[in-house]
């Protein structure tokens, strides 16, 4: 995945202002803290939550799984 500063580099700070890739970062980031994080943490219920709202945006994406939705 391309990482913001990249970007920026690359093609000029305007580019990341109309850009999902700082969003997209986010979600792997927590994506990945979800997946490393014991189910019995108080806090993976929430982060389970979190994760799902930020997808719901990109639910007309063609990889976008219904089970993301539930």
């Amino acid at each position: 995945m391309a990482r913001p500063a990249y970007v920026a580099e690359t093609f000029g700070g305007d580019a990341l202002l109309d850009s999902h890739l700082p969003m997209l970062d986010l979600i792997d980031m927590l994506a990945r803290d979800y997946t490393a994080m014991d189910p019995a943490d108080s806090r993976h219920a929430g982060l389970n939550n979190v994760i799902r709202a930020l997808a719901q945006s990109y639910a007309e994406h063609p990889a976008y799984q219904q089970e993301w939705r539930s």
